[in-house]
């Protein structure tokens, strides 16, 4: 085998407390993610980084991650390092087990960093893909009222806010946000709500100007999300009912968008496949992320073309991004420069 993979588990502090309403993320305070570097002895001394972030919700950790690199690495022992040969060997890799996509995503995000610096391209040109991308919003966790307005009125130069909800005080917060903060505001429940809570609250947030709701039922009720679609004047996105690509078929006609995130579905190849077919059957794309580093975050703004909205802020919730290369411009779009692969580095 050409390839070798070493994998490192990074246990990471957030910058505030971030709570959604299906889990506590290891308490709020820290993350866990793990970063993969793989090396081709074709290519002496070039190093490619990756990232996964193993969720419990998707049925992973860091022990079934580790436990499926080397099937996943053999899936791609060979490949040519072109544009069409990562391409390949992507859908190989998507094609060796069915699900485990933080595990995929971890090297995936290697094998086009690793075709990137052998070909001096950067990772969005080789999926074919403009870096010409929209901004990012900002995500605050649920907590008080009072609590998400200070943090919103912290990131009001943002050019939008996703709020998570799914509390007991979610229209308090959203008026308290409302009155620090003017721009669009997008909020999450993370399968948080029943239908009552739904369309109870649904009139408030169209007052409040809310733009979409993702996610507010539990993954498997499609049939909720279609009664509330079918109601409601603002768009319902799907992100825990909507994994990889072979999830977009049965949301037809269901929920108006879709949440594409690179640790659910894949990695960059397959999210941009996913992105793609959500566009020909006419869904509006959302863009996600985890809390991850900038690994991850850069793997995904190589695909951001393809969204309507972005949602790429996970490095930015982090105390300290062990990575650096990735900038942020003053517009919040994330700068995809010519720099070959990822562009990311670890921090001296």
């Amino acid at each position: 085998m050409t390839l070798s993979i070493r994998h490192q588990v990074l246990r990471l502090a957030l910058r505030d407390p971030f709570l959604i309403a299906r889990s506590d993320h290891d308490g709020g305070h820290a993350v866990t993610t793990v970063i993969v570097e793989v090396r081709d002895e074709r290519f002496p001394g070039v190093v490619a980084l990756g990232e996964g972030y193993p969720d419990r919700f998707y049925g992973e950790t860091v022990d079934t991650m580790a436990a499926v690199f080397p099937l996943l690495l053999a899936a791609i022992e060979w490949f040519e390092p072109t544009p069409d040969g990562v391409r390949a060997a992507s859908d190989r890799l998507q094609a060796a087990i069915r699900w485990n996509g933080a595990a995929k995503c971890a090297i995936d995000t290697a094998l086009h960093d690793l075709v990137g610096k052998v070909t001096g391209e950067p990772v969005h040109r080789l999926l074919g893909l403009s870096p010409d991308i929209p901004p990012t919003d900002f995500t605050l966790g649920l907590e008080e009222p009072a609590v998400v307005a200070e943090r919103a009125k912290r990131a009001s130069a943002f050019p939008a806010l996703k709020i998570k909800v799914g509390g007991a005080a979610d229209v308090a917060t959203l008026q308290a946000v409302r009155l620090v903060y003017t721009g669009p505001i997008r909020v999450d429940a993370n399968t948080g709500w029943t239908p009552e809570v739904a369309r109870e609250l649904t009139p408030a947030l169209v007052d409040l100007g809310v733009e979409l709701i993702e996610q507010p039922f539990p993954a498997g009720r499609l049939d909720w999300l279609a009664d509330l679609q079918a109601t409601s004047p603002l768009p319902i996105v799907a992100d825990e009912s909507c994994v990889t690509i072979d999830d977009l078929d049965a949301l037809v006609g269901v929920t108006a968008g879709v949440n594409v995130k690179l640790a659910k579905c894949g990695g960059p190849g397959a999210a941009a496949q996913m992105l793609a077919r959500a566009r020909e059957l006419g869904f509006r794309t959302f863009l996600g992320c985890m809390e991850e580093t900038s690994v991850a975050i850069a793997a995904s703004a190589a695909t951001a073309s393809l969204a309507d909205w972005v949602d790429l802020d996970g490095n930015l919730l982090l105390a300290d991004d062990p990575f650096t290369g990735l900038a942020l411009g003053k517009d919040h779009r994330w700068r995809l420069t010519d720099a070959p692969g990822l562009g990311v580095e670890r921090r001296g």
